[in-house]
């Protein structure tokens, strides 16, 4: 596969920042909202002092520095920084609990922290001893320097990069509960980011508002990095990303280009469109036909484009399955989103729709540049089975866990642990997580995701589960209370009882449900918004 920008000197960090400020160097890059971006000159700057504080500190090559932080610009100091002369950094996500905080500081490994005033204290409850370098992200001036040992160290000028050495581990925490460390290696990074390049013309006008964690590596790859390699500036919020914070951030930095989960444009679908839609007897009524739905949709497309600001070209959603009501609303309403599908295994595109090209409904995309895709076991009557992918994205494997990393490696490709086919034009297909499979009681196949994205239908829905108990199907349903008329559990329970109607007269005879179940409570999510099933496994 041929890629470009071929000029990179190789596929480090390093190398693709110093080609990016060759050409990109009095261009904006950086800033919280309503402050003025610092130049790419500026950052490479920043950059180099950092890298050189952190040698002089005691750091070298292959070290591992943690990093534990809300979204920031100094965060993409500390990141390239600590990559620049061949440390490793560990991003942990700032919704982990302390305690798995501290089991990824010592599992790591690591000698130095990277943390901002707001999560002093979660690092504080750690045990430091091994840390030889504390620097508070929020002014990148040193909290704690050894006291134990002097050091002396001097820079290593030589320091020798391979794109094929660890650049970063990146911690995982799963719908199965258990967090592993992902090593990603310097190419697996650059060549994902570049890979974008077959989906979408990323140009340096182009301005991103993040809004994702970047300690996950969907935000970090295609919301920093790619940014990065084609000059383009980003913007962060530093306040809690309320509805009016997000809509005042929108009208004034006026991005192009914005990541998203799918439950961002969920619910402003169902907030913001279907609930003006049935509010009114007319538009309801008008909404079922068909031309006249799509005119609404089209009108409704227009209003949300503004409100983001009245630029965006770019609306990539990822990290968790998009609900096929929304995804017909989007191709109606001509918005300009691509949808994709990755792993943190794999740096983390896999496979992505193309902009300006319309999308197939349920599809997420053909593959990546460079990336192959197979289907394992494969049934001869649908197609499904485990989704497979080789590339040069794929991690090194789990940090000090080869046996896990053998369970997902075969012959070169990566288990998924995803369902899906592949149709006559390539186009991946994502059906569900194989461990989420429920086997009926006349042996069928029932995917959980598709009832729920039923289910999520429903304009009082917030969230579902769909689980197995007793043999029987069951809904847990968490409602919105906003929406419907219910004052007691009696009112509830009758609320639930004629939805579970109409919702089983619109699935599968054998996927339906016995029994819904008011969730009083938010589902708990990984970062993704994906439910961690297995803490309701015994509900």
């Amino acid at each position: 596969m041929n890629y470009p920008y071929t000029n990179l000197e190789n596929l480090t960090l390093p190398s693709l920042l110093n080609y990016s400020v060759k050409l990109y160097g009095n261009q904006p890059f950086s800033a919280f909202v309503d402050q003025e971006p610092i130049k790419y000159n500026e950052f490479l700057q920043k950059t180099q002092s950092m890298a050189e504080l952190l040698q002089t500190n005691g750091i070298s090559k292959g070290d591992k520095v943690l990093l534990l932080s809300e979204n920031m610009p100094n965060w993409a100091v500390a990141y390239f920084a600590t990559t620049y002369f061949g440390a490793v950094i560990v991003p942990v996500l700032t919704d982990f609990h302390s305690s798995d905080v501290c089991t990824i500081l010592e599992h790591s490994e690591a000698k130095a922290v990277f943390v901002s005033n707001k999560h002093l204290s979660t690092i504080d409850k750690c045990d430091k001893s091994n840390i030889e370098l504390t620097v508070n992200l929020d002014n990148l001036e040193i909290l704690d320097k050894p006291s134990k040992k002097s050091v002396t160290n001097k820079i290593n000028e030589k320091t020798e990069l391979n794109e094929d050495d660890l650049a970063a581990i990146v911690y995982t925490s799963g719908t199965t509960g258990n967090a592993k460390g992902v090593m990603l290696s310097h190419k697996n990074l650059v060549i994902n980011a570049i890979s974008t390049f077959s989906k979408a013309k990323v140009l340096p006008s182009d301005i991103f508002l993040s809004i994702l964690p970047l300690a996950h590596v969907f935000e970090c790859t295609v919301g920093l990095i790619v940014p990065i390699l084609n000059g383009s500036s980003i913007f962060y919020i530093d306040k809690a990303p309320t509805t009016n914070v997000l809509l005042e951030a929108f009208k004034t930095v006026r991005p192009t280009m914005i990541l998203t989960v799918p439950l961002i444009i969920e619910r402003i679908y169902k907030k913001g469109v279907l609930a003006i839609i049935n509010n009114c007897i007319i538009r309801k009524n008008l909404y079922k036909i068909a031309f006249m739905r799509k005119i609404l949709n089209i009108i409704a497309g227009k209003k949300i484009i503004k409100a983001f600001g009245g630029k965006i070209r770019f609306f990539a959603i990822g990290g968790a399955p998009l609900s096929p009501f929304v995804e017909e609303f989007l191709i109606e309403a001509n918005f300009p989103y691509v949808v994709g599908y990755g792993l943190t295994e794999s740096a983390p595109l896999i496979a992505a729709s193309v902009l300006g090209k319309r999308a197939k409904h349920k599809s997420t995309g053909t593959a990546m540049a460079g990336v192959e895709l197979k289907i394992k076991n494969k049934n001869h009557n649908t197609g499904i089975g485990e989704i497979c992918v080789k590339s040069p994205s794929i991690m090194m494997g789990y940090y000090k866990d080869k046996e896990k990393t053998d369970e997902i490696m075969e012959d070169g490709w990566l288990l998924t642990g995803d369902l899906g086919y592949l149709d006559e034009d390539d186009f991946l297909f994502i059906v569900a997580r194989i461990k989420n499979v429920i086997i009926g009681s006349n042996g069928e196949n029932i995917y959980p995701e598709e009832i729920e994205s039923v289910i999520n239908m429903h304009g009082a829905v917030l969230d579902s589960m769909v689980m197995q108990k007793d043999s029987q199907l069951i809904a847990m349903i968490y409602l919105d209370y906003e929406t419907c008329n219910i004052n007691n559990e009696i009112d509830a329970n009758n609320f639930l009882e004629k939805m579970r109607n109409n919702i089983n007269s619109r699935i599968s005879s054998f996927s339906r449900i016995t029994k819904f179940i008011e969730q009083k409570e938010p589902f708990i999510k990984t970062p993704t918004n994906k439910i961690k099933r297995y803490l309701y496994a015994d509900k």
